[in-house]
C-alpha cells in the first residue's frame, strides 16, 4: 500500500502552477495515487457606499467573473496535467482555511503547494504554505519556486 493515495494540489494559477502541478503529477504517477486540484478565490467583501449613493452589488459581478476566469484557467491546467474535470474545483473563501478544509473533507494524505522565499515586509506576513503546514490534517510538500 502506498504512503500517499490521495494528493491535493493547491494552485494559485500563477505561471508557477504548471511547475508545481508537474511535480505533483509525477509524484502521483510514481505512487499510483489519485491527484485532485483546488484553487481558492479569496472572498470579496462588499463595501458599503457612503449615503446617499444607492447600494449596488458591484462586487457580485466581479466575484462571479473571478470565479469564471479561475474555472477556465484551472480547466486548462488540469488538461495539461491530465487531471479529470471531476477532480478539480474552484472554491470561494479564505485561501488557507479552504485548502485545509478540502484536505480534511477529501481525506487527503498529502497537500502539494508552492513556496517562495520571502524578503522585506513580505517576511512579516504569514504565507499560505506556512499556515497550511501547521493546520493541515496530513503531510504537506512545499515545492520551492524560483525567485
Amino acid at each position: 500500500m502506498a504512503v500517499y493515495q490521495r494528493i491535493l494540489l493547491a494552485v494559485d494559477l500563477s505561471p508557477d502552477s504548471l511547475l508545481i502541478g508537474q511535480q505533483a503529477r509525477a509524484l502521483a504517477g510514481a505512487l499510483d495515487a489519485e491527484l485532485r486540484m483546488i484553487h481558492v478565490v479569496e472572498q470579496m467583501l462588499p463595501v458599503a457606499p457612503i449615503p446617499p449613493d444607492p447600494v449596488v452589488p458591484i462586487n457580485v459581478t466581479t466575484q462571479t467573473e473571478l470565479i469564471e476566469i479561475a474555472q477556465e484557467q484551472i480547466g486548462k491546467l488540469a488538461q495539461e496535467l491530465d487531471v479529470p474535470e471531476t477532480r478539480w474545483s474552484v472554491v470561494v473563501g479564505n485561501i488557507k482555511r479552504e485548502i485545509v478544509r478540502a484536505a480534511t473533507d477529501g481525506k487527503m494524505d498529502l497537500i502539494v503547494i508552492g513556496s517562495r522565499e520571502r524578503h522585506g515586509l513580505a517576511f512579516l506576513i504569514k504565507p499560505t504554505e506556512d499556515v497550511v503546514v501547521h493546520r493541515a490534517p496530513c503531510d504537506v510538500l512545499a515545492v520551492r519556486l524560483p525567485e
